[in-house]
């Protein structure tokens, strides 16, 4: 569907509930959903809601009983995860988390810099009311860290930076106060899903979706390309409908595709927006979690000139970067004052504490001493870097020996892995029980329904793990695949005659093996060895012997 759910101007909860309870667990296909009208579109049951046995509870309102039953499959395996986390010691067979982003490579390095004796100050101020914006000090080292690792071309203003506990607060907020209830925000799927209960479920605010399509064509030169035709396309179609869309989100790393947009996309986006006086919300959040040297980041804050920056709001936060996410800690920049002050506003319920601000502040300072700048870029960022390049090597060589097309990409901590070849009908509710079957064996993964992707098949690995667990992971995940490719040619032997179903979307193994952004290069300019490689990676990949066997020729 164009937006997660789609109700009239101002969502009513009680038709929405109501809604659910007709529908008894079901949601139309995905086709029927893309040309229903958003105002008349109901709730995409496969994506967020569970109303299986759904009864009202009477201790809640329409909104609170709307909100218990809003969850997706990323949030399923989370709690089925923490009730059954792999231990190698006292759990050596429960499951292992390859389903939530986090870094869990760089213990060692963060637990030693956050105990250090700078770290441990406590003063009064420390324990009282802040500014609702942040401490004076914080918003300060956020500025000149976010100067310095932008490259901005001047120095940022502390009175443009915000603290909140999160990026999620971050959405949450600006959702609610640059849109009404119903009016909506523009973004490209796939797209992290946790940006959909932070701007509907909180903020009551629609998502309008401009899909993205792994196959190339004219207008793609590589897999799930935002374009600005899409971004008009899905703007246009939703003013059609009365839709009033006020924002534009950029994930940049994209999450979970780990693409990073040049600097003429990003211009390009931009010039977009400020043409149909879109806000611009741009998620920074794995700017330093670019870990090969080939790739270039590009931050929006460090553009010569921006087109609109008065509409344009750049959030970044320690969660990923530094491998905390259990500190709650996102910053938000933007030269509007009105709405850094309405965001502001809202920090009553989103703050931070003081003993944290002041860790996040030591963490972030760059001013010269042994410990500050010289850690982050000398130790910790050429650890961090080496020790997710090694990662995604070993899950990357993995999905290659098991001929599994994936998006090779060097940003961020996951893989976008194509399992469509597992799928022989090639819906979303087979690409659902192929989900729960890697949860029944143990490894929690997040699929792409999760992330609105409009084809089925696609799921996200996060890599960014300890190599026990990546040796571990990988094996249940190749029995799951093995199992079912057996499955797949047994079914076939019995139905010769059939070919390959409609929904099955066409391979784009050629492609998905090309590595980053550049296009594929002649022939003459690759030398053997790569050569041999890709045909090697097509033939592993490629299906067509199981599928044209004597027999059936005969």
């Amino acid at each position: 569907s164009s937006s997660s759910v789609a109700m009239p101007r101002g969502l009513d909860f009680s038709q929405a509930l109501s809604e659910i309870e007709e529908m008894g667990g079901g949601g139309g296909s995905r086709q029927e959903m893309r040309v229903c009208p958003l105002t008349k579109r109901r709730i995409d049951m496969h994506g967020f809601c569970n109303p299986s046995g759904f009864q009202r509870s009477p201790y809640l309102s329409a909104r609170g009983n709307f909100a218990n039953i809003f969850h997706g499959s990323t949030e399923e395996g989370y709690k089925a995860y923490h009730a059954d986390k792999y231990d190698e010691d006292k759990n050596p067979n429960g499951i292992i988390n390859f389903g939530t982003s986090e870094n869990k490579l760089c213990f060692d390095l963060m637990s030693k810099r956050l105990t250090q004796t700078d770290m441990n100050l406590l003063e009064p101020s420390l324990l009282q009311y802040p500014d609702w914006k942040g401490h004076l000090f914080l918003r300060e080292e956020v500025a000149r860290f976010l100067t310095y690792y932008c490259k901005a071309p001047a120095p940022l203003k502390a009175e443009n930076v915000i603290v909140l506990n999160g990026c999620g607060s971050l959405f949450s907020a600006l959702a609610t106060v640059l849109c009404d209830p119903g009016e909506a925000v523009l973004i490209a799927t796939p797209f992290y899903d946790g940006i959909t209960q932070s701007i509907f479920l909180y903020g009551n605010v629609k998502l309008v979706y401009a899909y993205l399509e792994s196959k190339i064509t004219g207008t793609n030169t590589r897999p799930f390309q935002l374009t600005v035709e899409k971004l008009e396309k899905a703007l246009q179609d939703a003013q059609a409908e009365g839709v009033a869309v006020r924002a534009l989100i950029l994930l940049n790393p994209q999450n979970p595709l780990g693409d990073i947009y040049s600097l003429s996309e990003l211009r390009d986006y931009l010039e977009f927006a400020k043409r149909h006086e879109l806000h611009v919300i741009v998620d920074e959040i794995y700017m330093l979690s670019v870990f090969d040297e080939s790739a270039t980041f590009h931050s929006v804050l460090g553009m010569d000139r921006l087109p609109d920056p008065q509409r344009t709001h750049v959030m970044w936060g320690i969660t990923k970067d530094f491998a905390v996410s259990g500190i709650r800690f996102g910053t938000l920049y933007t030269e509007n004052q009105d709405v850094a002050n309405a965001v502001a506003s809202l920090c009553y319920f989103h703050g931070v504490c003081g003993t944290v601000q002041h860790k996040v502040a030591q963490l972030l300072k760059d001013r010269g001493e042994p410990v500050s700048p010289y850690w982050i870029n000398q130790v910790y960022l050429r650890a961090n870097h080496a020790r997710l390049k090694a990662a995604h090597t070993y899950v990357t060589d993995e999905l290659k020996t098991l001929g599994v097309p994936f998006l090779n990409r060097n940003a961020g901590f996951f893989v976008w892995i194509d399992f469509r070849k597992y799928l022989k009908t090639g819906t979303f509710e087979e690409e659902l029980l192929l989900w729960k079957r890697f949860l029944d064996n143990k490894v929690f993964l997040s699929c792409g329904k999760a992330f609105e992707c409009s084809e089925p098949g696609w799921f996200r690995i996060i890599f960014a793990d300890k190599t026990h667990r990546l040796q571990l992971g990988m094996q249940r995940i190749r029995k799951v695949l093995e199992e079912r490719e057996q499955e797949i040619l047994a079914e076939e032997k019995e139905q010769p005659c059939q070919s390959d179903q409609d929904g099955k979307a066409d391979s784009t193994d050629e492609v998905i093996f090309v590595s980053r952004h550049q296009e594929p290069t002649c022939a003459s300019s690759s030398n053997l060895g790569d050569l041999i490689g890709l045909l090697q990676q097509q033939m592993r990949s490629s299906d067509w012997l199981q599928k044209n066997t004597a027999e059936q020729f005969a």
